[in-house]
């Protein structure tokens, strides 16, 4: 069974330096086995700037078995598909351990945006891009980084306006969006449920 007290613990760690490590998680349901995880894009690579979000599940075996983790935000990298968020990472697989916690599963995702393994991709196509034409790897990150993962403040602004017009606070839509990566239908759909 889900060790609850455990993962309480764990969230509130990441709350509590949230600002600092540049990672966040918001949960979804109150046994806590669904949640979702953000984190920022490492300064002085492709993804500078962008806030990346990841579907997290915790199997009710956890922490002796690793959290299911996948990219919800598009992201062009060797070790994560570009078709379904999959992510190849050596401690979401065999490498897990129940001293590892939810915190250094994303720092750990934040570090494989910095160093790509191309020698071992969970998406071949980028991996080939990445190993033969490094710059056309470089600007194709980047543009998927400012499609995907940037949100430009105007139309955050105006899709918490839209929902303040519905009924909801300023303060409970703009967490909402921010938590679904600034989609508004995902964003109405956590306020609704």
């Amino acid at each position: 069974m889900l060790d609850v007290s455990r993962v309480q613990k764990e969230l509130v760690e990441i709350e509590r330096d949230k600002k600092l490590s540049g990672v966040s998680i918001q949960v979804f349901d109150d046994g806590l086995s669904r949640m979702r995880g953000t984190i920022t894009g490492p300064i002085g690579t492709p993804y500078e700037g962008g806030i990346f979000t990841v579907d997290i599940q915790l199997p009710s075996a956890y922490p002796f078995e690793p959290p299911k983790m996948q990219f919800i935000t598009k992201v062009w990298h060797p070790n994560i598909s570009s078709q379904n968020g999959a992510i190849c990472l050596d401690i979401l697989k065999d490498q897990w351990s129940p001293a590892l916690t939810l915190k250094t599963a994303l720092l750990s995702l934040q570090a494989l945006l910095s160093t790509p393994e191309p020698g071992d991709p969970q998406d071949a196509v980028v991996a080939k891009q990445y190993l033969r034409e490094y710059p056309v790897f470089e600007s194709t990150a980047r543009y998927w980084t400012e499609s995907f993962a940037k949100r430009s403040s105007l139309g955050m602004e105006e899709k918490v306006a839209k929902l303040v017009e519905m009924g909801f606070t300023d303060e409970v839509a703009t967490a909402a969006l921010e938590c679904c990566g600034g989609d508004e239908n995902a964003a109405l759909e956590k306020l609704l449920s």
